[in-house]
């Protein structure tokens, strides 16, 4: 595994070459966000799953900005942030709205937005506007709830597997000396 990231990996020197990357070289160059152990694979999924329900294109940004703050691999953190994508996104939007609504205590049901009409344009934007105010506290609530209890299941779990894969290592070694 280690030897396949290594081969699409960049090295030091690329990125020293890189004339966009080479303000960053002193923080993308520091060795804990390139290698790949227990403590960072695990920081790394964390960061990824937390900032792979930031909207939009802004996702690997966060992972990457994540990564360097708290010194985790970082290909790993932006590979993380794909478990959203154009067929996980509604689903994981709506169980955070879902979410969002029972922690701030919402017992309404779902809003439904809108149907749009081209002949009363103006009436569906001012619609849509008040539709897009009433569901925005209850997704953003859900969108960070979603997101840390998904970063922290992310981190335990990632911890806990690489843990059985040393042990089992472990043993084996016992056994074949």
């Amino acid at each position: 595994m280690r030897r396949l990231l290594r081969k699409y990996l960049p090295d030091h020197e690329s990125i020293r070459n890189n004339r966009w990357l080479r303000p960053f070289e002193s923080w993308l160059l520091h060795p804990r966000l390139w290698h790949l152990n227990r403590h960072s694979a695990a920081g790394a999924v964390a960061v990824g799953m937390f900032c792979g329900l930031i909207p939009g294109p802004l996702q690997m940004i966060g992972a990457a900005v994540g990564a360097l703050l708290l010194r985790v691999n970082l290909p790993l953190a932006l590979v993380v942030t794909l478990y959203t994508n154009p067929f996980t996104i509604v689903p994981l939007y709506l169980a955070a709205y879902q979410f969002g609504r029972l922690l701030i205590g919402d017992s309404s049901g779902f809003v439904a937005p809108p149907a749009f009409s081209v002949g009363a344009f103006t009436g569906w934007a001012a619609a849509m506007q008040v539709w897009m105010l009433a569901v925005a506290k209850p997704l953003a609530v859900g969108l960070i709830a979603l997101a840390s209890s998904l970063s922290a299941l992310g981190f335990l779990v990632t911890s806990a597997v690489w843990r059985l894969y040393l042990i089992r290592a472990w043993r084996r070694r016992q056994r074949a000396s």
